[in-house]
């Protein structure tokens, strides 16, 4: 099942596609963000896709498939370039990357994954 979030802890158990085009919208510049995620105790990791509107009016867009190495984000001033990019990921549709220059974040996170395996430990 999927769950869109906002910052202001707005919740949506299986959005439709104007339920996620509407909560985009409804960003104010700032610290304002949404966050569409999976709810399924089968899938290992942390899966999700999620939008921060900047100051400078530019859409900081970041996916995470499954582990900290698959962590990537993008910056674009298109709206409906990022509605694109969610209502695909939501979709499973292949391709909903395209037409983004994505950077991995991985070295980012690179102290909580070791973190977590001394604790495993």
């Amino acid at each position: 099942m999927l769950i869109a979030t906002s910052g202001r802890g707005y919740r949506v158990r299986r959005p439709s596609k104007p339920t996620i085009a509407t909560m985009l919208a409804d960003l104010r510049r700032g610290s304002a963000h949404m966050v569409l995620e999976p709810v399924e105790d089968e899938q290992p990791g942390s899966w999700y896709v999620q939008v921060l509107l900047r100051d400078n009016n530019t859409y900081q867009l970041e996916y995470r498939d499954g582990v900290a190495e698959q962590h990537y984000r993008t910056q674009t001033i298109s709206q409906e370039k990022v509605l694109g990019a969610m209502l695909g990921w939501a979709g499973g549709k292949p391709g909903w990357r395209d037409g983004f220059m994505w950077n991995n974040l991985a070295d980012e996170f690179a102290g909580d994954a070791q973190a977590a395996s001394d604790d495993a430990r």
